[in-house]
């Protein structure tokens, strides 16, 4: 049976992570310091694998952090149906109180089965996840790509692991992620099922706790 393995990380850190400000759709940030370390370190831990295709949402820091791959000669496509979820009116902003009693009302609500509700003036986990899947349809449309790294982003991830493993929306917050983690999932196109072998792995980035 005909297999697809799929590398699938999180972005590198940006200033906007470590401030903890919003960081949506909307917002095109470039990595910092240490998000360019993170990408190094895990370029130095993968560049072995034989991937024949890298794909990356339309942000600037997914291009950033697979760079050094794009560098070696190996193509890239750039899918917009992987970008972040707009968070809307939100976005760009250090929540504050009202902000946080904002988020854990919408989270609330996720969980308890709404993906519907939207952020304000942003996008639902629903619609988010039907644009991904035209994004997932262009890359398994393509089964002689046997080995593809995708970068990718954090509440982005959580719903894309979810409908891929046949989960609720409603589950995607069990699915763990950090800077540069990385997510290695199996496609089998004869059962069109995804199995996830190594979920949240950072142990590459464990050179940079000794620098």
């Amino acid at each position: 049976m005909q297999q697809k393995t799929i590398y699938l990380i999180r972005h590198g850190e940006t200033d906007f992570n470590r401030r903890g400000v919003v960081q949506g759709s909307g917002v095109d940030s470039d990595l910092n310091e240490m998000g360019r370390a993170q990408a190094m370190a895990f370029f130095q831990a993968y560049q072995h694998v034989p991937f024949q295709k890298v794909y990356i949402s339309g942000l600037q820091r997914t291009y950033q952090t697979v760079e050094s791959f794009i560098e070696l000669g190996i193509p890239y496509e750039k899918q917009t149906g992987l970008n972040e979820i707009s968070w809307g009116i939100m976005e760009g902003k250090v929540p504050g109180n009202t902000d946080n009693e904002y988020y854990r009302n919408l989270i609330e609500s996720w969980s308890s089965g709404n993906t519907a509700l939207p952020t304000d003036g942003g996008e639902s986990p629903d619609e988010v996840a039907a644009r991904q899947k035209v994004a997932i349809d262009a890359i398994l449309s393509r089964p002689n790509e046997e080995t593809v790294l995708v970068a990718m982003h954090g509440r982005a991830m959580r719903i894309l692991l979810c409908w891929l493993t046949a989960k609720p929306l409603a589950m995607m917050d069990q699915f763990e992620h950090s800077n540069l983690c990385l997510y290695k999932l199996r496609y089998e196109y004869g059962s069109n099922t995804f199995t996830i072998d190594v979920a949240n792995d950072t142990s590459h980035l464990l050179t940079l706790a000794l620098v």
